[in-house]
């Protein structure tokens, strides 16, 4: 990356569990997030399996012209990474998700950490994608990760991120990173995270409710990536420098 990071940006350095750290989009912020100085552990079911990932993204890294310091990258169980890490990403699909969050919740392993969840719940027919039905159109995936973890706090962002682009692209992504929340000290963690995907922090979007929104839209992309043949994201004007 050769771009410059936004003034505004946070020089906060984190140290962050990607949990579905093997899979396209937790790999890709993983290795995104390490670009950007943040020490990562990558989360899978198998330690092994996570092992294996981070010596690939540690790879890529190294071949990275133009980076600057980096974070470290390393693999370990989705539960052991939770314990090592104060901020925890779900990179996760939404199948098996509740039972996921409700494993990693269990006997407090969450308490007090910042939890991202860029989980999208959708479903595929002939027709394309679209977003799944939450509690009668009520909840969301980052909705459904507050009430499993209550003593954690959970924020929504990262979700129409291409995985294409964040694990191809050279340099910093033309796009926006909205971030959802209750709690505006837990924002601006994901919002300082979003500096190292798109070289600006990103943008508060409001209350976690709003998850509701912002996780089927992501259908609404992949219908447009199959039309143009590409990977597009969001871009929110009239903000100016934020």
């Amino acid at each position: 990356m050769t771009e410059t990071v936004a003034d505004t940006a946070s020089d906060a350095r984190y140290r962050v569990a990607v949990i579905g750290g093997t899979g396209p989009q937790g790999k890709g912020l993983g290795y995104r997030f390490a670009l950007g100085g943040h020490d990562i552990v990558l989360g899978s079911r198998a330690a092994e399996k996570a092992e294996a990932v981070a010596d690939e993204v540690r790879e890529k890294i190294a071949g990275t012209t133009g980076a600057g310091p980096v974070g470290t990258v390393g693999g370990a169980s989705n539960a052991d990474a939770v314990a090592q890490c104060d901020v925890v990403l779900l990179a996760v699909p939404y199948d098996g998700h509740d039972e996921l969050v409700a494993s990693l919740a269990s006997g407090g392993a969450l308490a007090g950490k910042t939890v991202i969840s860029c989980v999208n719940p959708l479903a595929f027919d002939k027709r394309g994608a679209h977003g799944r039905i939450i509690n009668n159109g009520e909840g969301s995936a980052a909705e459904s990760a507050q009430e499993l973890a209550p003593e954690a706090t959970v924020v929504g962002a990262f979700h129409n991120v291409s995985a294409v682009g964040l694990w191809e692209e050279p340099g910093f992504l033309d796009e926006d990173v909205i971030v959802v929340g209750d709690v505006v000290e837990a924002k601006q963690v994901a919002m300082a995270l979003a500096a190292s995907v798109t070289g600006r922090v990103g943008i508060d979007g409001g209350k976690l409710r709003l998850a509701r929104q912002l996780e089927p839209f992501t259908a609404v992309l992949i219908s447009i990536n199959r039309k143009y043949k590409v990977h597009s994201g969001l871009r929110i004007t009239g903000l100016g420098e934020h």
